[in-house]
């Protein structure tokens, strides 16, 4: 009898140590995490995988990237995913509420900043009021309900009293990627973008950044999935990207360390 509640005890000690079963050390075998990502963190992400592969070969590191709100139903719907890094810090809380995140195996990273852009060849536009004249057609934002940039683009305008004139013109993406795209090839006159989007293309220019006392913070949360089958490695990338070198690679790319 006491054998068995012994036995009962160290099973209950393994499963809460990961919270869920057991796995090897991503020492001992190949072992695949999923990240599933804001898609305005790709390029930066590109080089922080490729540097992290070269220290942990044993570790594949597989990203899936679209906007944080799709991520967010994602893993509500029970994607299997091992971390999750939102572009929105209310996406990511909703997962912490619904006890898909400890509190404690998450942290605020990064930040960002909004701003409008047009094709690089475009000399009209000077400022964000210009978008409610006829010389601007069309204007992307991300869709607001499933993409934070489109969110804080559609709370900005709000607050300026810019939205109702601007509405007609707008041009909704899938993510803040597809947004850059639209601009970069003309199908639009001009987008609202994370800065760090703009950064990264040489088709586009930034006409001014939007003020940053109309919309919320923009921050990046990122944390472990309870149910991550690869609780261990999940956590040394976790911890890595927290490292200097990682976020030397995040301002790079232009984002705001927390």
């Amino acid at each position: 009898m006491k054998r068995g509640i012994y036995v009962i005890i160290i099973l209950l000690l393994m499963i809460a140590a990961c919270s869920h079963p057991t796995e090897e050390s991503p020492t001992d075998q190949q072992v695949e995490i999923t990240i599933s990502a804001a898609a305005s963190l790709k390029d930066a992400m590109d080089v922080i995988q490729e540097n992290y592969q070269k220290k942990h070969p044993e570790v594949k590191l597989k990203f899936n990237y679209a906007g944080s709100g799709s991520l967010q139903q994602q893993i509500l719907q029970g994607a299997p995913v091992d971390l999750f890094f939102s572009a929105a810090k209310d996406k990511f809380e909703k997962l912490v509420d619904e006890g898909l995140i400890e509190k404690k195996d998450g942290i605020d990273l990064l930040g960002n900043e909004l701003v409008l852009i047009v094709p690089i060849e475009d000399d009209v536009m000077t400022n964000l009021e210009d978008l409610t004249e006829e010389k601007v057609d069309k204007l992307s934002i991300g869709t607001p309900d499933s993409v934070p940039a489109g969110q804080y683009a559609q709370e900005s305008l709000k607050a300026m009293g810019l939205w109702e004139a601007i509405e007609p013109k707008i041009v909704y993406a899938k993510d803040v990627r597809q947004v850059l795209s639209y601009v970069e090839t003309g199908n639009v006159d001009a987008g609202l973008v994370y800065k760090t989007d703009a950064m990264i293309s040489d088709k586009v220019k930034i006409v001014t950044t939007v003020p940053p006392n109309t919309y919320p913070p923009i921050v990046y949360p990122v944390g472990i999935i309870k149910d991550s089958k690869h609780c261990e490695a999940a956590k040394q990338f976790y911890q890595y990207v927290q490292s200097d070198a990682a976020l030397k690679v995040f301002e790079d790319y232009g984002f705001i360390i927390e």
